[in-house]
């Protein structure tokens, strides 16, 4: 475990923010650097089969230690970071034996971290924790996954005497942005089944999740001269406000909780000419996903009929599916990760994502996939910051998942 907060701390020295909108995979080509720094990381700890290919994919195999005949498991994580706030010049602090109070990240600047906005501080008192100085995101989502699955595969290199079978590693681009899963070789990788390190904090254990879509619209609007626009100018703006404010104003992330949906206008960009707008869409239930697509279309069918057609053009594309259905016919893989964390005296937190992960999208190409936690808090953001001992429970319990899956040989 002595290796593993250097190893984080490392991690997020690299730069890698993902982009969204960009075709290409990775999106940025910075994630190339980190990846190629962790596949030479692997390398040295001793892994076999270490690959990185062309779009940033890492994976590398911890052979079997043993005759029985189990099932090959698989741990993914992603390196890069979420382009919602920047995370260049990551200047991490380490807080020793957290007293409960304020956080004073940045002085100059009067940035604090608070348990009063913050209340999940109080569950990490007499703990260390990291953050940032409060000008970047941290990156604990998802670097102190990788870290994590990086230090257990090196413990279990040096402790031949826990038994498991062939562990599979993969390290993805671009899960910020959707698109994770897209060029994931399933075959290549040739798990069983696997669990992203991608949750929050000590506990959670999930299998559920959004399904997922995009919306990008275009809204086409007429400038002229504001002197002489009586009749003819078209203002976009104007139009999309109208939108925005047709759909469900209590529907929205900030409104909801638990299985509840929302619309997230997540960008808007533009001018009296011509305004851009992106939004997401979720839902966990797939009917009620189904619904909340066509509320969209029909919205935006009514606002073009009022302001003339091919004034709002849409483009919805479907992200990722509820993972549960995929999972729940192999409920022994999350029986494991259970077991793994009641072993180290964690109570598995089962509840559904409020979001999605890789792990959503490779279930429904043959790979199934719950999520684990990885111990950071706050992602996303300036306020984000990670436990040391949550990670180190983490890693505790990926070895614990590969040794009872060898124990249960027929799993």
């Amino acid at each position: 475990m002595s290796k593993l907060v250097d190893r984080f701390l490392k991690y997020v020295s690299f730069y890698s923010t993902s982009e969204i909108e960009i075709e290409e995979i990775p999106s940025t080509a910075r994630q190339h650097i980190i990846a190629k720094y962790i596949a030479e990381e692997l390398k040295n700890i001793g892994l076999d089969e270490v690959d990185v290919d062309k779009h940033a994919y890492v994976m590398a195999t911890l052979p079997a230690n043993t005759a029985k005949d189990v099932p090959v498991i698989g741990f993914v994580a992603h390196h890069d970071t979420s382009p919602d706030f920047t995370g260049e010049n990551v200047n991490p602090q380490i807080h020793r034996n957290y007293d409960g109070g304020d956080i004073v990240l940045n002085k100059d600047l009067n940035i604090v971290l608070s348990p009063n906005e913050f209340s999940s501080l109080k569950r990490h008192i007499g703990e260390d924790l990291i953050t940032t100085d409060g000008t970047t995101l941290l990156g604990a989502d998802d670097k102190a996954g990788i870290a994590e699955i990086v230090t257990a595969m090196e413990y279990l290199l040096a402790h031949p005497e826990i038994e498991h079978g062939k562990i599979r590693i993969c390290f993805t681009p671009d899960e910020e942005v959707g698109k994770g899963a897209d060029l994931f070789d399933v075959e290549k990788f040739g798990a069983k089944w696997a669990y992203t390190m991608d949750g929050s904090d000590v506990g959670e254990l999930e299998y559920e999740n959004f399904n997922a879509a995009y919306a990008k619209v275009i809204v086409h609007g007429k400038i002229v001269h504001p002197g002489y626009a009586k009749g003819i100018m078209r203002n976009a703006m104007t139009f999309a406000s109208d939108f925005i404010l047709s759909l469900p104003q209590d529907e929205v992330p900030e409104s909801t909780e638990g299985y509840e949906g929302f619309y997230h206008q997540i960008s808007i960009n533009g001018g009296v000419d011509e305004v851009s707008m992106m939004y997401i869409i979720r839902d966990h239930d797939m009917d009620k996903f189904k619904k909340r697509k066509l509320v969209f279309e029909e919205k935006i069918n009514a606002i073009n009929e009022k302001y003339g057609e091919g004034t709002f053009d849409l483009e919805m594309k479907d992200q990722y599916y509820n993972m549960k259905e995929m999972v729940e016919p192999q409920m022994h893989i999350v029986d494991i990760a259970e077991q793994a964390m009641k072993e180290i005296g964690i109570k598995a937190d089962i509840k559904a994502i409020r979001g999605g992960t890789d792990g959503a999208r490779l279930s429904y190409m043959g790979l199934p996939c719950p999520n684990i936690f990885a111990g950071g808090l706050n992602f996303h953001g300036r306020y984000e910051y990670v436990p040391i001992q949550s990670m180190e429970k983490a890693v505790k319990v990926i070895v614990n998942i590969a040794r009872i899956t060898a124990e249960r040989e027929n799993a």
